[in-house]
């Protein structure tokens, strides 16, 4: 989970605000905070604000406990600290907001997914009728844009270029929260990272919730290959990253752009969730382990270094011993670069949660923990494959005694570092060409490497 606090003053009043779940609530909390900041003066400190915002995850079970604590936490300001605002927006309000409120009194302005760029209005309207408001209608029509402030590593920076999803797995409530799939303009999209690069971003990681759809509501047809050669003519844009490609919806014009264009980093996250064929079929996939399989071989023919990320679900209703099994040899046999495992988690109003045959949370949690253990002895033995090729590393930040940062096959957050001793003076933002001389369990260590060195 993401989480950070930033904020601003107006009448002097201070704002604070907590971002919880995926990097698209990041982007949201980035607007809120872009809005708020034409009148407020930033603040860090949760015991100093005036106002506090809590922009909630309502995924799974455990994102909507964080979430739920989290406001909790931060109501214990209206008694010991300044806060004379509480407000809670986001999934898990756009999903639960009548519960909610009535759960947790504390809460003074409630907001959905739809209404960030108006969130001035709000604080104002309450600061002069001290009256609760509730406002979790939803739009399919809207897609949260404007000014955002960027509190990743300045580096780099998430462009949203669609919201909302038509998938209907039946293990996942956000369409049901964030609405039908809708992308946005291209238009828009280049004109925020034209306003990006001019404040130093030199990556752009683009997501939807299936970046791979991205255009077939607008134009008819799949336009996510023409998104990323107009963004890769930006002047400033070094890499264009993409995250969440639903496997079954790539297509032959993305693999060419993504393995011709050098500022594309040869790298997709690819969400496949299992392999069995049961599983994909119980699980409402428009996919199966056939499919998985060739797309996974016509990328690394065609793409020979491209790192592959994906993200697996275990325990889901109905999966037996051999499904399981089955999706451990999958795993062996494919050795993803990095891998995300959940444990099914029964959501209400998903169609997952009424089938029968749900999985005991023991016999979920050994299974996450033995795909964890065969991931580990993977990626380790992937790292020791990295000694001694040079990668260009973008330097994100330093200690002591390191230089931190990433090369094109490392995703920022939720991947490993190269670390690069601190012999060779460099700027934060460098791209700079390091030789791996060592590996960790994931992470890598580094020199900079020169021509004459060779």
């Amino acid at each position: 989970m993401t989480r950070y606090v930033g904020g601003a003053n107006l009448q002097k009043y201070k704002v604070g605000i907590i971002s919880l779940g995926c990097d698209k609530n990041r982007i949201d909390s980035e607007i809120m905070l872009g809005s708020i900041n034409k009148d407020f003066e930033l603040t860090n400190k949760a015991e100093e604000a005036d106002i506090i915002i809590i922009n909630t995850c309502g995924f799974i079970e455990k994102a909507k406990q964080e979430s739920i604590n989290t406001i909790l936490e931060m109501a214990e300001f209206k008694n010991k600290g300044n806060c004379k605002l509480l407000m809670a927006t986001g999934c898990l309000t756009q999903r639960y907001g009548e519960e909610l409120a009535e759960l947790i009194p504390e809460i003074d302005v409630m907001l959905g997914v739809n209404d960030y760029i108006q969130i001035n209005k709000f604080i104002n309207e309450f600061i002069k009728n001290n009256k609760r408001i509730i406002n979790c209608n939803y739009s399919d029509e809207n897609i949260n844009e404007g000014e955002r402030i960027i509190t990743t590593n300045k580096m780099s920076a998430y462009v949203r270029i669609a919201e909302g999803c038509d998938n209907y797995c039946t293990y996942c409530i956000i369409p049901k929260i964030r609405g039908k799939y809708r992308s946005r303009s291209m238009e828009s999209i280049l004109k925020e990272v034209n306003e990006l690069v001019s404040q130093g971003v030199k990556e752009i990681i683009l997501i939807a919730q299936d970046t791979t759809r991205y255009g077939m509501d607008l134009y008819g047809a799949k336009h996510l290959h023409s998104l990323i050669k107009d963004i890769s003519k930006i002047p400033g844009v070094e890499w264009i990253r993409l995250l969440y490609c639903y496997p079954e919806e790539l297509y032959d014009e993305l693999i060419q752009e993504i393995a011709s264009n050098k500022k594309v980093c040869n790298y997709l996250d690819l969400p496949i969730q299992h392999i069995s064929n049961d599983v994909l079929k119980l699980m409402g996939r428009k996919t199966s382990k056939e499919s998985i399989l060739n797309i996974i071989n016509t990328l690394r023919k065609n793409i020979p270094d491209i790192k592959l990320r994906t993200s697996i679900i275990v325990g889901f209703p109905g999966e037996t011993e051999d499904n399981f099994k089955e999706l451990k040899e999958f795993i062996e046999e494919i050795k993803f670069d990095n891998l995300g495992v959940f444990r099914y988690s029964k959501e209400e109003g998903s169609a997952a949660a009424l089938m029968k045959d749900q999985i005991e949370e023991n016999i979920k949690k050994q299974r996450e923990k033995e795909l964890m253990k065969l991931q580990k002895e993977i990626v380790i033995k992937l790292n020791q494959e990295n000694v001694g090729k040079i990668y260009d590393v973008l330097i994100e930040s330093e200690n002591e005694e390191f230089y931190i940062g990433r090369n094109q096959g490392m995703a920022p957050d939720i991947d490993g570092m190269i670390f690069i001793d601190k012999k060779n003076p460099m700027n934060v933002g460098d791209i700079i060409p390091i030789k791996i001389m060592e590996s960790t369990e994931y992470d890598l260590i580094g020199v900079v490497y020169y021509e004459s060195s060779k």
